[in-house]
């Protein structure tokens, strides 16, 4: 087992930044890759980015591209996905989750066999 914790939602500013971290312990060997989602009120929940465990590799949805990075320290088995130039639209509940099968589809949420609790980030405009 794999147990997520998100931490660093609130409350911003359209056009600020604020940055999420998701502390990772358990099984931490068995993660392949780590990710966020987001799902916004009355709205299915979206991928949003993820980073491969090894290599660093990272992908981003659109929406996001440009504006958010995610990093990761594997020494203290934490991701962080900073957020900058934040819109309203960006507002909702922000997932981590890990996967721990390799040749998954990255952007599903299928693909991701643990989940945090979630955090909230609201933007205003």
């Amino acid at each position: 087992q794999v147990q997520l914790v998100e931490s660093g939602g609130g409350l911003v500013q359209a056009g600020g930044s604020l940055r999420l971290s998701c502390a990772a312990s358990g099984r931490t060997l068995s993660i392949y890759g780590m990710g966020w989602f987001r799902q916004a009120p009355g709205k299915e929940r979206e991928f949003v980015g993820t980073i491969y465990w090894s290599g660093s590799n990272t992908y981003y949805a659109d929406s996001v591209k440009g504006r958010f990075t995610i990093t990761r320290d594997n020494a203290k088995n934490t991701m962080v996905l900073q957020m900058s130039s934040l819109k309203p639209e960006d507002t909702a509940v922000y997932y981590c989750a890990a996967r721990t099968k390799a040749g998954a589809v990255i952007t599903t949420r299928l693909s991701y066999d643990y989940w945090g609790q979630g955090t909230q980030v609201t933007v205003s405009s």
